[in-house]
C-alpha cells in the first residue's frame, strides 16, 4: 500500500509541469509571433499618435472660432514666445483673446489684460507641423480674417505617407483631411497628398 501512494505521488508530480522542451517550443512560438505582429503594431501606434494631434489641432481651433464668436471680440492662435507670435508652430500653440477687440495687437499676448484661452502642447521631436500662413485670427463673425484659406500639415517622422492635416477655410469652417481616393494617404480638399 505504502509503495502504491508513493508511486501515486510521483505520477502526479510528473503531470503537474512542462518539459524543458515544451517551454522551449512555447518560447519560441511567442517570438515569432511578435517579430510578426511588431512592425504592424509600429504602424499602428504612429497612427494613433497623428489621429490624436490631428484631433487635438481640430479642437484647438474649434475652440478659437467659438470664443471669438461668444465674446464678440477677435481671437488669435498661434505659437508664443515671450508673449510674441513666432511662426514656430512646432512649439506650443496658444489661444488667447484680443481685448482691444481691433486687429492691431493680434500678434501680441498681454497677459496681464489679455485671455489666454488654451494652449496645446508641442509636438514630439522629429514630427513637422507646419501652417501655410503666419498666424490665425477669427473675427467676431467666426470668419477668419488672418489671410486666405490655412492649411495644417502633420507629418510623423519616418512615417510621411500617414501624414494628416486640418483645413481651416475663410469662412470659418475646420475639415480633417481625409483620404479620397484611397490610396492610404491623407488629401487636401484640393485632391493633392497631405506633405510637409
Amino acid at each position: 500500500m505504502f509503495i502504491f501512494q508513493i508511486k501515486k505521488l510521483s505520477i502526479r508530480k510528473r503531470i503537474k509541469g512542462f518539459t524543458i522542451t515544451e517551454l522551449l517550443i512555447g518560447i519560441a512560438i511567442v517570438g515569432i509571433l511578435t517579430a510578426i505582429a511588431s512592425p504592424s503594431l509600429n504602424r499602428f501606434m504612429v497612427q494613433s499618435k497623428v489621429d490624436n494631434e490631428i484631433s487635438e489641432l481640430h479642437r484647438l481651433v474649434l475652440s478659437a472660432r467659438n470664443s471669438a464668436i461668444n465674446s464678440g471680440k477677435y481671437v488669435t492662435i498661434c505659437p508664443l514666445n515671450s508673449g510674441n507670435c513666432t511662426t514656430n508652430w512646432q512649439n506650443e500653440l496658444s489661444v488667447f483673446v484680443n481685448n482691444d477687440n481691433t486687429l492691431a495687437n493680434n500678434k501680441v499676448y498681454d497677459s496681464a489684460n489679455e485671455e489666454l484661452i488654451k494652449v496645446k502642447s508641442k509636438i514630439s521631436d522629429g514630427d513637422t507641423l507646419k501652417f501655410s500662413q503666419n498666424l490665425i485670427i477669427f473675427a467676431p463673425t467666426g470668419r477668419l480674417v488672418s489671410g486666405g484659406n490655412g492649411n495644417f500639415s502633420y507629418c510623423p517622422k519616418g512615417n510621411t505617407d500617414l501624414s494628416r492635416g486640418v483645413e481651416i477655410s475663410l469662412s470659418g469652417r475646420v475639415y480633417a483631411t481625409s483620404d479620397t481616393d484611397n490610396d492610404g494617404k491623407d488629401n487636401n480638399r484640393s485632391g493633392t497628398n497631405v506633405s510637409c
